[in-house]
């Protein structure tokens, strides 16, 4: 009898060993549903700081563009148009309108950064040439005891008005028409230029840029004008 027992035995014991074999071999895949790890979570905190960056449309967004139906666009007739859509069949996420959006968003980041001197605002939106001249200006105005007081009431306009694809650089000219109210004050309050209470329609032809076969989806700004000429 102890001879049964102990084969019984054997046979449960090489049982059991096989179910949790099994188990562990089906537990233990990854399905991308686990809780993140650590170093994943870090590295989320880190990209929310970091979240100062205009997103205008790219190659990040290429795959869900990808998924969705888009509608037909017409055959481009004009320059621009072809050029744009050039840049489409290199970054099938981009969209005229979508860039436009984003291209709102910032211009007021950035106008506002200039006037209250917000370096790190300004970074990572620059071309390293703009940054500079920007910073420059800032220094020489706090080295005055000046500040620009600015506020937007809205952005009435901003149309793409220029296209240039060099290989896989887009730079893309959108032309701004706004409505705000800007002064610069000196050190002890006095007005020098501007009016800080009247609203006066602002008129800009900003450029960014961007590799558009580039997993990075971020566009600077490379140059600025007025339409009267006067580059930065």
């Amino acid at each position: 009898m102890n001879g049964f027992f102990d084969i019984y035995t054997i046979i449960f014991l090489v049982v059991a060993v096989a179910i949790f074999l099994r188990l562990r071999s089906v537990l233990g895949r990854r399905t991308g549903h686990e809780r993140p790890t650590g170093e994943q979570m870090a590295h989320a905190r880190k990209q929310a700081e970091e979240g100062n960056v205009i997103h205008l449309p790219g190659n990040a967004d290429a795959k869900s563009a990808a998924n969705e139906d888009v509608p037909d666009e017409p055959e481009p007739k004009t320059p621009l148009e072809r050029t744009l859509a050039e840049v489409r069949k290199i970054d099938p996420s981009f969209t005229a309108q979508s860039f436009e959006q984003g291209a709102r968003a910032a211009y007021e980041m950035i106008v506002t950064a200039y006037a209250t001197g917000d370096r790190r605002t300004l970074r990572p939106l620059l071309s390293r040439e703009v940054y500079e001249g920007f910073v420059s200006a800032i220094a020489e105005r706090e080295s005055r005891g000046e500040k620009v007081e600015s506020s937007f009431v809205g952005i009435d306009k901003a149309d793409i008005t220029d296209a240039n694809l060099s290989g896989k650089t887009a730079t893309l000219s959108v032309t701004f028409v706004s409505q705000m109210v800007t002064a610069t004050l000196d050190a002890e309050g006095k007005v020098l230029a501007g009016d800080p209470n009247e609203v006066s329609t602002v008129t800009d032809i900003w450029s960014f840029s961007r590799d558009v076969s580039s997993r990075d989806p971020n566009w600077k700004l490379v140059s600025t004008e007025s339409p009267d000429g006067d580059d930065d």
